[in-house]
């Protein structure tokens, strides 16, 4: 029987090593076919400008990441074959599986990047310390939470928060006989400082909120627990109490006194000292939660870190789920139904020459599941500019105005809503640049054929509905800075609205 030479071991161990980096890079490799729809959506939110808020997050979670990797922590080995850590394996197939679900009946991108994001931290699993893996959870959460769920949050959450929060504030009102202020009153200021809209829901801070514990509770090493959750508990209500409070006090001071420009002042003060607030009693409350590093810091392992086992069959049996999910993927079908809509028809003092879409805008709008656009420039009394419908039965066909006009290189300048009718609310915006910052004034609304609304979150609400509507979606761009609270602006808007009225039930209605 023939003896094994140093070289035959040294060869046998490298083609072993050979062997188990290959079956590795398999596995990484079908796991990036599996989530190939989700790398058009994150290279959209990591690279536009309108997602800027999103990138610096993304910028300071990497930072604190890589921080730790340079430090030997998180960092995966993957020269080893993977070993059976059932935890992070029920992470990686679970949220893998509930991926395939959400692409096919929801088709809800942040959901699907979130699934991968945290499918893929469970993957890095079969490779790390699981205490390692463990302590790294949050870091992992904060890298998914440069997400645009502030965006998200205000649009699902933020609706019906909103409308609690004026609800609140009338019936605390009305207990000290106050009784004129309703809902709709708090809801739509007229100048727009105590608007409860998206950003001041307390939602937005949720998710900014929420960023900074996961960033406190890495860096400061807490364990996720029963203890972590109760502080996570007492900081939603501390934000959403700071937010009720503040409307409150802006509606006191503005609606009621009457002293608009110390409203306008406390608006932003206001906001910022209660989350400052907050954050600092969260940031108290995570000195009261247990520490997760009772085994490491003296020096012996925890139960769980005794040498996992490496099967061999591991390997193999996660590549076939891989592969089956993969041919398994069956995105949500994007079928766009074509209402037969009639010809837009104007009033005759509305002069309106169609205004050709570029190239460009007609694909992008393509992209965006439109069903149809129309671009016009229009001459109404003396006004003139240009106006655009754009019709569809998705919320994700309406964009918000405001982020085309950025992309134009057009800033703008204190939104606010007025209400042109009681049912009638219109956005209204002043745009410019830096160097000048007052050029154009601009206007838009949402509109169905039985509802009208600038608010985003009530348009994707409407989409819930079994039966989807077509909605139109109105802007008017002016070409000289105007007030568009003017009455030849409100005529207009009022024409337009009627228009965009027959225009719908027409087409519902042969």
């Amino acid at each position: 029987m023939s003896k094994l030479t140093g070289r035959d071991v040294d060869r046998e161990w490298r083609a072993a090593n050979l062997l188990t980096l290959v079956l590795n890079g398999s596995l990484l490799a079908l796991w990036l076919w599996l989530y190939r729809a989700v790398y058009p959506y994150l290279g959209v939110i990591f690279t536009r400008q309108e997602f800027r808020t999103n990138q610096i997050v993304l910028v300071g979670a990497l930072f604190l990441i890589f921080s730790q990797v340079r430090k030997g922590q998180l960092r995966p080995h993957f020269n080893a074959a993977p070993q059976l850590y059932w935890p992070a394996l029920a992470l990686a197939l679970g949220s893998s599986a509930l991926y395939l679900v959400i692409e096919h009946f929801l088709d809800i991108n942040t959901f699907s990047a979130t699934l991968f994001g945290m499918a893929s931290y469970g993957l890095l699993g079969l490779w790390m310390s699981p205490r390692v893996w463990r302590q790294g959870l949050p870091a992992a959460l904060l890298l998914v939470g440069a997400l645009p769920f502030g965006e998200h949050l205000q649009t699902f959450v933020g609706y019906p928060v909103r409308i609690f929060t004026a609800a609140l504030v009338r019936d605390g009102l009305s207990i000290f006989g106050v009784h004129s202020v309703g809902v709709d009153t708090i809801l739509v200021f007229e100048n727009g400082i105590t608007k409860v809209d998206l950003p001041c829901s307390g939602v937005k801070s949720l998710w900014t909120g929420g960023l900074f514990l996961l960033a406190a509770t890495w860096i400061e090493r807490r364990r996720i627990n029963v203890r972590w959750f109760l502080v996570v508990a007492a900081f939603i209500f501390l934000l959403l109490a700071a937010n009720l409070l503040r409307v409150a006090i802006l509606v006191l001071v503005g609606q009621i006194a009457g002293w608009m420009l110390l409203a306008e002042m406390l608006h932003v003060p206001l906001g910022v000292l209660g989350f400052a607030g907050a954050c600092a009693a969260a940031a108290i409350g995570l000195r009261f939660t247990a520490q997760a590093h009772s085994a490491a810091a003296s020096g012996a392992p925890a139960p769980d870190e005794a040498r996992l086992a490496r099967p061999g069959w591991l390997a193999p049996v996660m590549a076939g789920i891989l592969l089956v999910f993969g041919l398994l993927y069956s995105p949500l079908p994007q079928t766009v139904t074509a209402h037969a809509l009639p010809v837009w028809e104007f009033p005759t003092d509305l002069q309106a020459v169609p205004w050709q879409l570029s190239p460009g805008e007609q694909e992008w709008l393509r992209d965006s599941e439109v069903e149809s656009a129309e671009r016009w420039r229009f001459s109404w009394r003396g006004l003139s500019g240009s106006m655009l419908f754009v019709t569809s039965t998705t919320w994700r066909a309406h964009h918000r105005p405001e982020r085309c006009f950025e992309v134009y290189g057009l800033e703008q300048d204190n939104p606010y809503t007025h209400l042109v009718a009681d049912d009638f609310p219109v956005r209204m915006l002043s745009l410019g640049t830096r160097a000048q910052p007052n050029l154009y004034s601009a206007a838009y609304w949402l509109q169905s054929a039985s509802q009208t609304t600038d608010d985003y979150a009530t348009r994707i609400w409407a989409d819930i509905a079994p039966d989807r509507q077509p909605w139109v979606l109105v802007t008017i761009l002016f070409d000289t800075p105007y007030d568009p609270r003017a009455g030849d602006a409100q005529a207009l808007y009022l024409a337009l609205k009627q228009v965009v009225h027959e225009h719908l039930m027409e087409g519902i209605i042969p």
